[in-house]
């Protein structure tokens, strides 16, 4: 058997038994939620189509959790009336799934390049590990919408941007107006200095706006004067769930958070993201902006659910990529590979929910905020490489790179 036949089954095999892994621990630790999420926008739509009543004034049978979105998200989810509740969940869940293949496509690509893996071993064991993800299987359980919101912030800063292309912003400005939260990533583009991208995506997200305005001028109206400031309509501050700024400083004083202290812990984050933002884009590296912004945008949002935190994703893949650009046996790798290591396993552990019930005292305070502490250990300490050293080290390769960043060259 050729050596190139002997890798394939080496990985198909260590594809298959990851699989096998991954099935057994999501036997045991994940939680099913039946579309939960994805029952509100449905049944919502319908209510909204075939029901006459308006949009928001829909509630989930015996919850208060109703539609939240934009009236421009109620356009774009409006074929759900025309479709059966079990069409809706293969569409939730295949168009999650095919725009994380993507993504993973584009992040782990200088990965398998300088380890020598073949793309679609690597793209096979990301996807086995982001199965067992806490935030990825909340987001297909609840039939979330976060995954796709991601691509589209990609496609503007990992395609669209670095080409200099008159449609940059575009995408972002879709991701806002079907979700308010991306609209950090237009700040993002205002703090590096891409005015034209932010004036892009400003326009995109006002137009998509006006349009849904026109179509829809009361669900619009009841959205902008009442849904959006209804904060009962989303769940409790406080609950173990909201892994958030907000959150931890609402499980210090369930009963009156201090909205002072959020304010001056948003604001100190705020400064250190666009210090480390600004030199990301100043080194050329567009992928540490955008996982870095996404980091900032589940910190400060006042309500972040674990599912997310798959806006956490192009960090942890982002350090591993800086794991395996370093030259191979190097303290540095090691550090690296044991970090994204630790953090993966609690992101996979549902440690939080062990106090749900009880979050006070050192260890409720500790334990009921592990998402948040590393989020902020992700904004703080995630490594930014110069465009010369990624681009050096993907075009030498693996061995040739790590000679090139420790300063050893070949003899000729």
């Amino acid at each position: 058997m050729a050596q190139g036949a002997r890798r394939t089954v080496r990985q198909v095999i260590g594809v298959a038994g990851l699989a096998v892994g991954v099935a057994l621990f999501l036997s045991v630790a994940a939680m099913r939620h039946g579309f939960f999420d994805l029952g509100v926008y449905y049944g919502a739509i319908r209510y909204w189509v075939h029901d006459g009543g308006e949009i928001y004034d829909f509630l989930r049978p015996f919850t208060q959790y109703g539609f939240t979105y934009p009236p421009f998200a109620a356009l774009v989810m409006l074929p759900m009336a025309y479709v059966s509740w079990t069409v809706a969940i293969v569409l939730s869940v295949s168009a999650s799934v095919a725009v994380t293949l993507v993504l993973f496509w584009w992040l782990l690509d200088p990965i398998s390049r300088r380890a020598g893996w073949t793309r679609w071993f690597a793209i096979a064991v990301a996807l086995c590990l982001a199965a067992a993800y806490e935030p990825m299987r909340e987001t297909v359980n609840f039939g979330q919408v976060n995954m796709l919101l991601l691509f589209l912030v990609a496609v503007d800063l990992l395609r669209l941007l670095p080409s200099g292309s008159r449609w940059a912003g575009a995408t972002i400005g879709l991701a806002t107006a079907i979700k308010l939260t991306p609209g950090i990533f237009i700040v993002y583009l205002l703090v590096t200095g891409r005015w034209r991208a932010a004036v892009t995506a400003m326009g995109t997200a006002a137009g998509a706006t006006l349009l849904a305005a026109a179509l829809f001028p009361n669900a619009s109206r009841e959205f902008w004067t009442e849904a959006l400031w209804n904060t009962n309509r989303v769940g409790e501050l406080s609950f173990v769930s909201n892994q958030s700024l907000r959150g931890v400083v609402a499980r210090l004083n369930p009963e009156d958070p201090s909205t002072v202290v959020w304010l001056v812990l948003v604001v100190a984050v705020l400064a250190l993201w666009t210090w480390r933002a600004r030199s990301a884009v100043a080194a050329g590296d567009e992928a540490t902006g955008l996982a870095l912004t996404g980091v900032l945008m589940c910190l400060i949002s006042p309500i972040t659910w674990v599912h997310h935190l798959v806006w956490l994703l192009p960090a942890l893949i982002l350090l591993v990529d800086n794991a395996m650009a370093a030259p191979a046996g190097s303290h540095r790798r090691r550090r690296l590979l044991v970090v994204v290591s630790v953090a993966y396993a609690f992101l996979i552990s549902r440690i939080v929910w062990a106090w749900e019930r009880d979050f006070t005292g050192i260890d409720g305070f500790l334990g009921s905020n592990v998402y948040v502490w590393i989020s902020l250990a992700l904004l703080a300490f995630l490594p930014i490489r110069p465009a010369v050293d990624r681009a050096a080290v993907e075009v030498a390769g693996p061995d040739e790179g790590s000679r090139a960043r420790t300063g050893v060259v070949p003899v000729t």
